[in-house]
């Protein structure tokens, strides 16, 4: 376990707080910290439908949803999460109707309602857990903005469900375990986080950095060797003598947790640690947590990636990610730099109309951490650090429709294998002119369809949708987006069996610097060029058998484990493609159920 270690020019000094300084975030006092929501909770009785918040809602409460009957993960059994009927919720000025399915479906979701009201919000908890040099970098900038939006948003100090979900509230002055705090002013915050890399130079960084007192040093777990770019080392070797210890850190982290909802792992595809320990992790929580769903976030190597045997790692990646994942989220390093050279451009231009904010949070962690030199990598790595932020927002605050995490993993992953979604941002920058005209709403929704916006190469617009999910922030209406939906559809193709495949999300608070945003999340055929590309630059070192000998003198790898990893991903391929060869089909007008209002 690693312990801190400083510098000769001391560290950053720390505005995280101890019992003796009052605590800061970024630059705020956090008795200034509160979200100070009146969370009176009438919640949607529907399977695989969410909770809202407020007084009120339209009764337009769903966009096209798919429905979807799921098991919630997690969520307490006593609470009677009412049985796969056709069930439909309505709020009416405050009050929830349940209409359609059996008299005992509607019962037991009426009584579901009345259970949730009873005992009052159910905090849902995130762990996050980086694996690697490319995720504990995307993670201390992730919690370095989550602190920050917390900040934006939170106005009295109150320990609250919102902060808790990525943080416990810890009094320092307790010795071990019992110094955590359920509610009231918060004291210390500590992320729910487990941080683990091969190497100890990313992890002694962040703890000698300004967010050192975020983090637990109990759930931290380092080496000094590395993986040395090689998915077996990190897999096999580090895997195994690292187990005990990584189990131990998990059950810890959820040990803090009342309800464990997800956990989130961010990694990269390329290197030896996070490709080889990263996907030996899940393969842990799968067999540890087996009804806590695992989504991923994926960096996968660029062609001009400077690891040669980077496509060796992504492919033996890729099996496990097939195999043990929930959802993945592949990110391209080349889509994250294209997106910050055309800022770049954006911003140096200087045309009406295009004036940008060079400090927005999206891209630059400006403001953020004060006396933080910004790296290479730290623009693109804010993008991938909004797209979890985003991700989360409805988990976090209240909006109009509200989607839990498994809901993203129950409606767009018809298949188990095609949990591949592709994720668009926008916007990625914050205009300088305060009064966006309304048009500008409307152009953020086309953009998230655009190739120029999405985190990884690909043209979703052109290819086969499976399903979409929406996952709108700020103040935008149901209206808002069901126009821009029938706006959009026209032009997008669905496979025959899911032409209303949208989910989609309404959160009311809005990240910081922006008005709104849009999180676009589609399982789409686009995906596979990623894919084929990755399996074409595999074949040409394993064809001559290049740099092979390197994982072959690590225990319990042979070559059957490259052959299988790559059919594998050659199965995968042929499941794409074979759903691209029905974009011809005719659509059937299928009958519709009409629920009665």
């Amino acid at each position: 376990m690693l312990t801190k270690q400083r510098g000769p020019g001391g560290p950053a000094p720390s505005r995280y707080g101890n019992e003796e300084t009052p605590v800061h975030v970024h630059g705020f006092l956090t008795e200034k910290l509160s979200l100070n929501l009146d969370k009176s909770v009438t919640t949607s009785a529907t399977c695989g439908s969410s909770v809202t918040y407020g007084t009120s809602a339209p009764s337009e409460s769903a966009v096209g949803e798919p429905g979807g009957c799921e098991g919630r993960r997690g969520l307490p059994r006593s609470l009677g999460w009412p049985p796969c009927s056709m069930t439909q919720s309505v709020v009416v000025q405050g009050k929830l109707r349940v209409e359609g399915g059996t008299p005992l479906a509607r019962s037991q979701a009426a009584s579901f309602a009345t259970n949730v009201r009873s005992v009052s919000f159910l905090s849902l908890f995130l762990s996050l857990i980086a694996v690697g040099q490319c995720g504990n970098q995307i993670g201390c900038c992730f919690w370095d903005l989550a602190l920050r939006e917390h900040a934006a948003v939170n106005q009295k100090g109150i320990y609250d469900e919102a902060i808790s979900s990525f943080f416990r509230n810890v009094d320092t002055r307790v010795v071990g375990d019992g110094g955590s705090i359920s509610k009231g002013k918060i004291c210390s915050l500590k992320a729910r986080a487990v941080l683990i890399d091969m190497e100890e130079g990313v992890v002694n960084e962040i703890l000698q950095g300004p967010l050192r007192d975020v983090f637990d040093t109990k759930q931290l777990i380092t080496d000094i060797s590395g993986s040395g770019n090689n998915w077996a080392v990190g897999h096999r070797v580090f895997g195994n003598l690292y187990q005990e210890q990584i189990l131990e850190k998990l059950r810890k982290s959820a040990e803090h947790c009342d309800c464990l909802q997800c956990f989130f792992i961010i990694h990269s595809m390329g290197g030896g640690t996070g490709s080889g320990l990263g996907t030996f992790l899940l393969k842990v929580l799968e067999d540890e947590f087996p009804e806590v769903y695992r989504l991923v976030t994926s960096v996968y190597p660029s062609g001009e990636d400077d690891v040669i045997t980077s496509p060796y790692n992504s492919i033996l990646a890729m099996k496990e990610l097939n195999e043990h994942a929930d959802c993945v989220l592949p990110i391209d390093n080349q889509s994250l730099f294209d997106i910050i050279s055309k800022i770049d451009l954006m911003v140096n231009s200087g045309k009406l109309g295009t004036t940008i904010k060079p400090k927005s949070l999206v891209t630059s962690s400006a403001g953020a951490s004060k006396k933080r030199q910004e790296k290479p990598f730290d623009a693109m790595n804010n993008i991938v650090a909004n797209l979890l932020l985003n991700l989360t927002s409805s988990a976090r605050f209240e909006g109009s429709l509200n989607m839990d995490l498994n809901e993203i993993s129950m409606n767009l992953v018809p298949f188990p294998q095609l949990h591949y979604l592709v994720s668009s941002l926008t916007p990625l920058y914050t205009l300088a002119d305060v009064n966006i005209p309304p048009r500008r709403l409307d152009q953020m929704f086309s953009d998230a369809f655009s190739k120029h916006h999405q985190l990884i190469q690909a043209d979703p617009k052109h290819n086969l949708y499976l399903a979409c999910a929406l996952m709108v922030r700020g103040n935008v209406q149901i209206s808002d987006l069901r126009r821009n939906i029938e706006r959009l559809k026209p032009s997008l193709q669905f496979v025959s069996w899911n032409q209303e495949g949208w989910k989609t999300s309404l959160c009311s608070v809005p990240p910081v610097g922006h008005s709104y945003s849009l999180l676009a999340l589609a399982n789409n055929t686009c995906v596979k060029p990623t894919f084929v590309e990755l399996r074409e630059r595999f074949m040409r070192l394993y064809k001559k058998k290049a740099h092979l000998h390197h994982y072959l003198q690590i225990e319990g790898m042979e070559e059957s484990c490259f052959t299988e990893a790559v059919s594998s991903l050659s199965a995968l391929i042929q499941e794409y493609n074979q759903l691209d060869a029905t974009k011809s089909m005719p659509v059937e007008d299928l009958p519709r159920l009409s629920i009665a209002v």
